[in-house]
């Protein structure tokens, strides 16, 4: 990645960063500064009292201990790094005042998980945070915080569902995961809904070894039986795939399918050659923005006389797939009928996550891109105002 591309992006990470707590620059110092000490003197305090408690119940049950001095620790906050002294005992010591040996406050995990939801690397989260916290944080740190994720991520893929959708749409999007052993490329299967509202959300995602019919129909089953049973949905749009076809005639018999329109002007247009890719693009227009389905039939027909004799192999690309490609005109409303065409929504999420995979070097395990599909997925839900109820926090 260009290193000017790469400095882009940590200006814009410690941008939303610093939003994100509220930072002050103005005279912000004096007062970070007079809070630290306060911070300090709160749990200093707190800790004397609480080991002063300690030795008084210890004398009243006859058992002895004594103080055995102190030590420090740091906690990493928002207003910077603050030294304690931590007093001990002997037998015991009072850190657990500090949050039971943490050493960073809930509030810089959460933007460590910010510049890591971000698409930054470990490394560049913690370069562009030091500005902020005028504390270095080491990349095995980041990748610590990053895995309080983990729990919301496998609630996301074991939460209910319910049947709160028009469209259902599904496709399989290779992506290519980076490792020690190089680039390897999986499926992601996802599922989309589009709600009665024509708000869209990700309904749910799966790194599958395939697209075979195996894997999505273990994929479908499970939706089915969170609570996906596809009541009122009135058509699925496919990428076509031979395995969801046939996994979707097992779970989903009775919705119509719509074969989607961008898979397909793909597929055709690879069959032609470079000079005429335009016009055969253009002819396909015509047919899937034609005015109704009569239409549409018309504009296949001239399309079929002009380039039979050409490309035989494009135009029974296309008749022979022609029912489910002409199933979205079942929607009157012009805006519905775009909605269920295409799985280009799908597509356009992705395209969010290979952005911010694109900087982040090597993903050590699954999960570490599972986390950032689920921020990527939740924040575009949260954009639709579908959000999902997980919340990228320490308590998460």
């Amino acid at each position: 990645m260009p290193l000017g591309a790469t400095e882009g992006i940590v200006r814009r990470a410690r941008r939303t960063i610093k939003g994100l707590m509220n930072f002050h620059p103005v005279g912000w110092e004096e007062v970070e500064d007079r809070g630290r000490q306060a911070v300090r003197r709160i749990l200093e305090d707190r800790m004397r009292r609480r080991i002063r408690g300690y030795l008084e119940e210890q004398i009243s049950r006859g058992e002895h201990d004594r103080r055995n001095g102190h030590y420090s620790r740091h906690l990493l906050t928002s207003m910077g790094d603050i030294e304690l002294t931590v007093p001990r005992t002997r037998r015991w010591s009072t850190v657990d005042v500090v949050q039971a040996y943490a050493r960073r406050a809930p509030d810089v995990d959460r933007c460590i998980l910010a510049g890591f939801v971000y698409g930054l690397s470990t490394r560049k989260v913690a370069e562009a945070l030091l500005p902020i916290l005028g504390e270095r944080i080491s990349p095995s740190t980041v990748s610590r915080v990053a895995k309080v994720l983990d729990q919301a991520v496998d609630c996301f893929h074991h939460r209910p569902l319910g049947d709160h959708y028009s469209i259902l749409q599904f496709d399989g999007v290779v992506l290519a995961r980076k490792s020690g052993r190089g680039a390897l490329r999986r499926p992601v299967l996802v599922a989309l809904g589009v709600r009665p509202d024509g708000r869209k959300e990700v309904i749910d995602f799966l790194m599958a070894p395939s697209e075979s019919q195996a894997a999505w129909e273990g994929f479908l089953n499970d939706l089915y039986r969170r609570g996906l049973t596809g009541e009122g949905a009135e058509m699925i749009t496919t990428d076509g795939g031979a395995g969801l076809t046939a996994a979707l005639s097992i779970v989903y018999p009775r919705i119509p399918a719509q074969r989607c329109w961008a898979h397909k002007a793909r597929n055709i247009t690879e069959k032609v050659r470079r000079a005429d890719r335009d016009a055969v693009k253009r002819g396909l227009r015509r047919i899937y923005q034609a005015r109704n389905r009569s239409d549409a039939l018309n504009a296949v027909i001239r399309f079929g006389a002009r380039w039979e004799g050409m490309y035989p192999r494009a135009v029974r690309c296309l008749v022979q797939d022609m029912e489910e490609l002409l199933a979205f005109f079942y929607f009157r409303d012009p805006d519905w009928r775009r909605a269920a065409r295409t799985t280009n929504s799908i597509e356009r999420r992705f395209r969010e996550v290979r952005r911010r995979t694109r900087p982040m070097g090597v993903f050590s395990d699954r999960t570490s891109i599972e986390r950032i599909l689920f921020a990527v997925f939740s924040d575009e839900n949260r954009k639709q105002g579908a959000a999902t109820p997980f919340l990228l926090t320490q308590n998460t």
